[in-house]
């Protein structure tokens, strides 16, 4: 119990920290978080089609320059473009046809003057060209921005995460998620010496006379914060993982220093590449490869660039979340990060409110990764004894078109409720078909909280609208009350939202049963001597016997 209640206090001290980044508690919204977290007008009359990101890192001014060329079909004849880059990084200016343009900037959102005509089904693009001293990271990844550091040998060590601050912190782009990039090119120049790791596959490298350029194309759709640039003293890996879609390349980056124990460490990663594609299908990013690059924060699931920092320990950083020793059977960072690239990067939040599509179904994966390998009960006791770390202060699903994440419940909690979702489904095949068919039907896709709900009632033929309103939108955890009347067991849910009608399994009179409480008192007659009444452990349910 000590042990566990350690990794409680050190997780909450982290989701605390997390100051304009992740998981941000809000009472109040400004204009920027408008501008930042809603399709404002100047968004959505055009499409993103391909970014080409030229950027230079100058790791000893903790400076970069570079622009990105930003190509998008009109959807509508508009002639006023929003792009958002944070202070305090400036736009220095912005050309479309070789001709600069009038910009007008609004903190973070920056309004550009289309001079063009801009009309229906056109192509046309705009180059931006930025520079400056971005922010560094305070605590990455949950807040973050640009890690500048240095390796065992005094190298330097550089890497950018931003999910909820926004990739604008450290390059210029359409910051919503709604609208996801076809592809792009990253090419990303720093001193000699040091190597850029980005997504996608590397193209090509220049080598000029102080610095190397390192061109990265990511084929397939990528959200924003998925895009990264991990600089460092890099030696390479790799293997070919005979995968659903063929032949997977698994490539690994790591510092000179820890090439050996990451050879035996990273072995993780084809064990969880086998339970992944047996749980949710293919891996989404077979073009792109599949890529861990170790940087100096914990990690990030950056789409085909999954960035590592576990210090090449089991667990999480050596502990076990769970407190049931099932979490040090495998390498956290390595089996939640990659989750994400079928629940985040394959499947994309459209509003960050939404970001327990993310969350709640790659922290659910660590429990299938250990049913995969260890069994169903095994699953059952990690899952569950991550319960002690839900703390029902808020919402899961946060406020839309502002910006705003949910509770950080929309880990734990969030798990437990696809975890019991599993079991009120009760056929593991139809289970892990639901699983499957979401990472088929919305391949490449962004989503809304109202499709994946429809999409998982529809599958399993079970009206859920109430199990997701009660488990997703408010903080109230249903309880089953009951009471013993002779040979009767009478039950009823309370602490619901109306509705709330899930069937449970319990055991009673020495034998399991099935019941399906509402909020009206129900009746079962009992068989045999009465024993103590239990709810099914796999169900995020409380109990409570309460006087006839």
């Amino acid at each position: 119990m000590k042990h566990f209640l350690t990794v409680f206090f050190f997780l909450l001290l982290s989701l605390s920290s997390h100051s304009q980044g992740l998981l941000q508690a809000k009472d109040y919204f400004t204009e920027q978080d408008s501008l930042r977290g809603s399709i404002t007008p100047e968004r959505a009359w055009w499409d993103l089609n391909f970014y080409d990101l030229k950027i230079t890192i100058k790791p000893e001014d903790k400076f970069i320059s570079g622009s990105n060329t930003i190509k998008y079909t009109v959807l509508e004849a508009q002639q006023i473009l929003q792009i958002d880059l944070q202070p305090p990084l400036q736009i220095e200016k912005v050309t479309q046809d070789g001709e600069e343009l009038v910009l007008r900037s609004n903190i973070n959102a920056h309004f550009i003057t289309l001079k063009k005509e801009q009309k229906k089904g056109d192509k046309n693009e705009i180059t931006v060209y930025y520079s400056g001293t971005p922010r560094a990271a305070k605590n990455a990844p949950w807040d973050g921005g640009f890690s500048w550091k240095k390796d065992s040998n005094g190298k330097d060590f550089v890497a950018t995460s931003c999910q909820g601050l926004g990739a604008s912190v450290w390059w210029p782009n359409k910051d919503h998620m709604y609208d996801e990039v076809d592809s792009m090119a990253i090419s990303v120049t720093v001193p000699k010496g040091l190597m850029d790791v980005s997504n996608g596959r590397l193209k090509s490298v220049e080598e000029n006379e102080t610095t190397t350029t390192y061109n990265w194309i990511v084929a397939n759709p990528i959200n924003n914060y998925g895009v990264n640039v991990n600089v460092g003293d890099y030696v390479h890996f790799g293997e070919k993982y005979p995968g659903e879609k063929g032949t997977l390349d698994m490539d690994y980056y790591v510092l000179k220093d820890n090439l050996e124990k990451a050879k035996e460490h990273f072995k993780d990663a084809p064990k969880m590449m086998k339970a992944f594609e047996h749980w949710f299908g293919p891996y989404p990013f077979y073009e792109d490869s599949f890529k861990l690059v170790e940087v100096p924060y914990l990690g990030m699931e950056h789409q085909s660039s999954v960035t590592y920092g576990n210090q090449f320990m089991k667990g999480y950083l050596g502990r076990d979340l769970s407190g049931t020793d099932w979490g040090l059977k495998f390498d956290y960072i390595i089996i939640h990060e990659a989750g994400h690239e079928w629940f985040a990067n394959n499947i994309t939040y459209k509003d960050i409110a939404d970001m327990w599509i993310h969350e709640s179904f790659t922290t659910y994966s660590e429990n299938l990764f250990i049913d995969y390998y260890y069994g169903k009960e095994a699953a059952a006791d990690y899952v569950i004894g991550t319960r002690k770390l839900i703390q029902n202060d808020r919402p899961i699903i946060g406020a839309y078109h502002v910006n705003n994440e949910g509770s950080s419940d929309m880990y734990f909690k969030g798990a437990n409720v696809l975890h019991t979702l599993r079991h009120v489904v009760n056929d593991d095949e139809k289970w892990r078909s639901i699983l499957r068919g979401l990472n088929k039907d919305f391949y490449h896709k962004t989503v809304t909280t109202a499709q994946i709900e429809n999409y998982i009632s529809k599958a399993a033929k079970i009206d859920l609208s109430a199990f997701f309103e009660q488990y997703l939108r408010t903080i109230k955890v249903p309880v089953l009350e009951y009471h013993y009347d002779g040979k009767k067991l009478k039950y009823r849910y309370t602490h619901i939202v109306t509705g709330f009608a899930i069937p449970v399994s319990v055991s009673s009179a020495g034998k399991q049963l099935w019941i399906t409480p509402t909020a009206e008192w129900k009746t079962s007659i009992l068989k045999g001597d009465i024993a103590t009444f239990k709810v099914d452990r796999n169900f995020y349910i409380n109990q409570k016997e309460v006087a006839n």
